[in-house]
C-alpha cells in the first residue's frame, strides 16, 4: 500500500505514526506497544482503504475528486460528523488484508459481496472481514480488443489468456466457470484500478479481461479500442468490507444504504455513474476526442467566458455546443436553427442576441437561458437531476417538461428525479398520453436522446478538461 495518506478533514499522516500517535490523535487504531484491545468507539474518526478508478473514487490532474464511493464514503461521514481518513491501496489483496487486521475500518472500491452463506466473512490470509449489505448490482463483463477476435461464448477462448481482477470478490463469481473451462488460461492480477486492466485490453497488451460492467461502461468512451464481448456471470452487489470488532459500524452502513435506497439517492448516484442508456457512439467518441484536441482550444475561451456570465459550468456549456453544432458557429439546421448552440430565431430574439451566428453571443446567450431554465424548475429538485431536466426544457420546452413531470407523478414516479421523467418523456408522442397533457403532443424521445448525449460528452471533457469552478456535485447535493 502506498505510504501517502489523503485525508479529507485531517492533516495527513502516514499510517505507521497514526497508530503510534492513536491516543493523541483519536484515529481509530490500538497503540503500538500495549497488549491488544478492543477497537475503540466509531464516533472519532472513520478510517478507510480504498481502490482507486473512475467509478469509485477518481482524482482528476487538477485534485478533483468524484466517484460512486467517493460520494457515498463522505455523504456517511458527513451525516455521522466524524472525519473520513482515507488511504489508498495497491490492490484488493492488501486492502481486505488490512482490513481484516484493524489497519483501517473499511475498505470500499468495486469489491463484490461474499456469496449467500459467506456475508459475515471475506478471507484475507489469516484474517477475515465482515461486508456491508450490497449497494450497486453489477454484472461481469468479457472485453476484448476491437482489432482482435470477438468471442461470442467461453468455448471460443480456448487456450486464450483471460484476465480478471483477483481479490475482488469477482472470483468467487468464475469459480463454476473456472472449473468448466480448464481450456482457458485465466489470469488473475491483483491491480489497484480495474481501469488498468482495461487500458492493457484497449493497447492491445491483454486479449481478454473480465472486468464489472460498470467499469466498462465508465471507460468505454475514454478507452477507444476495447468493447465488451458477452455477460461472464450473473449479477452480483458491490459492497464495503468492515474490519472485525466494528459490528455498530456495519449495522450503521446497513440502514445507511437501506434509507439511501429508499429514497432514491442510490438510484440517483448509480444513473450519475453507472448510467447505461447515457452512451456516446464509440465512432462519435474517437472523433469528439479528436476535436477536443483540435477544435476545443479556440472555443474554450469563449464557454469560460459564458460560465462567467451565467454561473453554467464551461465544460456542461461545451459538451451541449458539441451535441448541438459540433462546435461550428455558422451551423444551419433545416429547422432554422443557427449557430454554435442552435438558437432558434425566437429564443435569440427573447435573449436579446441579435446575431446567432456570433459565436461569444450564442454561447452566452445559451447558458442565460439554460440557467434561467433552472430556476425555473421546483426549488426541491437536486443536483444532478435539477441540471438534467434544464437540457431536456432547452431541448423540448419547459411547458412539456413539466407535462411529463406532471405523467410520471401519474404513473408512482418521482417527478424530481431525472431517471423516472426520462422513461415517460417519450409517452408524450403516443396519443393515450399527450391528449390527456396540458400542452399536447412532444417528441418525447428527442429530450431524453439530447440529454444521454450531452451527459456522455461531459463525462469525457471531465476527464480531459480543468475546471473553473467546482462541477456537478452529483453525491453532495443529493438529499
Amino acid at each position: 500500500m502506498r505510504d501517502r495518506v489523503f485525508a479529507c478533514h485531517v492533516a495527513s499522516l502516514c499510517r505507521r505514526s497514526a497508530i503510534a500517535l492513536a491516543g493523541a490523535t483519536l484515529l481509530l487504531f490500538s497503540g503500538c506497544d500495549r497488549a491488544p484491545a478492543p477497537p475503540p468507539p466509531v464516533k472519532p474518526g472513520i478510517s478507510v482503504l480504498v481502490r482507486p478508478g473512475p467509478a469509485t473514487w477518481f482524482t482528476a490532474p487538477n485534485g478533483e475528486t468524484t466517484g460512486f464511493d467517493h460520494d457515498l464514503l463522505t455523504r456517511f461521514a458527513r451525516e455521522r460528523g466524524v472525519p473520513l481518513n482515507v488511504a489508498f491501496a495497491d490492490g484488493a489483496a492488501s486492502l481486505l488484508a488490512e482490513v481484516g487486521h484493524g489497519g483501517a475500518q473499511l475498505g470500499a472500491g468495486g469489491l463484490f459481496q461474499a456469496p449467500p452463506g459467506q456475508r459475515g466473512a471475506g478471507s484475507s490470509g489469516d484474517a477475515a472481514v465482515a461486508w456491508s449489505t450490497g449497494y450497486q448490482a453489477v454484472e461481469p463483463v468479457l472485453i476484448y480488443n476491437v482489432d482482435g477476435y470477438r468471442p461470442r461464448r467461453w468455448e471460443d477462448l480456448d487456450h486464450a489468456v483471460v484476465a480478471y481482477p483477483a481479490h475482488t470478490g469477482i472470483d468467487a463469481t468464475l469459480a463454476a466457470v473456472v472449473r468448466a473451462h480448464p481450456e482457458v488460461r485465466w489470469r488473475p492480477v491483483d491491480v489497484a484500478a480495474t481501469d488498468a486492466l482495461i487500458a492493457e485490453v484497449s493497447d492491445g497488451t491483454i486479449d481478454y479481461a473480465i472486468v464489472a460492467s460498470s467499469d466498462a461502461a465508465m471507460a468505454r468512451n475514454v478507452y477507444l479500442d476495447f468493447d465488451v464481448a458477452f455477460t461472464a456471470g450473473p449479477r452480483r452487489e458491490f459492497a464495503w468490507a468492515v474490519a472485525p470488532g466494528y459490528p455498530e459500524l456495519r449495522t450503521a452502513l446497513d440502514a445507511f444504504f437501506a434509507r439511501l435506497r429508499k429514497d432514491g439517492t442510490l438510484a440517483r448516484l448509480a444513473d450519475r455513474y453507472f448510467g447505461a442508456d447515457r452512451r456516446v457512439e464509440r465512432i462519435d467518441a474517437s472523433v469528439f476526442q479528436e476535436r477536443i484536441r483540435k477544435a476545443l482550444p479556440e472555443w474554450r475561451k469563449t464557454f469560460i467566458e459564458a460560465q462567467a456570465q451565467s454561473g453554467i459550468e464551461w465544460r456542461l456549456l461545451a459538451a451541449l455546443a458539441y451535441q448541438e453544432s459540433q462546435w461550428d458557429p455558422i451551423a444551419t439546421s433545416e429547422t432554422g436553427v443557427r449557430g454554435l448552440m442552435q438558437l432558434t430565431e425566437e429564443t435569440a430574439r427573447h435573449l436579446g442576441v441579435v446575431d446567432r451566428l456570433d459565436a461569444k453571443a450564442s454561447a452566452v446567450g445559451a447558458a442565460r437561458y439554460l440557467a434561467d431554465l433552472k430556476r425555473k424548475l421546483p426549488a426541491r429538485i437536486p443536483e444532478p437531476d435539477r441540471t438534467w431536466f434544464a437540457l431536456a426544457a432547452f431541448n423540448v420546452g419547459i411547458a412539456h417538461l413539466e407535462d411529463a413531470r406532471v405523467l410520471a407523478q401519474r404513473q408512482k414516479l418521482d417527478p424530481d428525479l431525472w431517471s423516472d421523467v426520462r422513461k415517460v418523456l417519450p409517452l408524450l408522442a403516443e396519443p393515450d398520453y399527450y391528449i390527456t397533457a396540458k400542452n399536447g403532443y412532444a417528441r418525447g424521445g428527442m429530450p431524453v436522446a439530447f440529454v444521454d448525449r450531452v451527459r456522455g460528452y461531459y463525462d469525457i471533457l471531465l476527464r480531459s478538461e480543468r475546471e473553473q469552478q467546482p462541477r456537478l456535485q452529483a453525491g453532495l447535493a443529493m438529499r
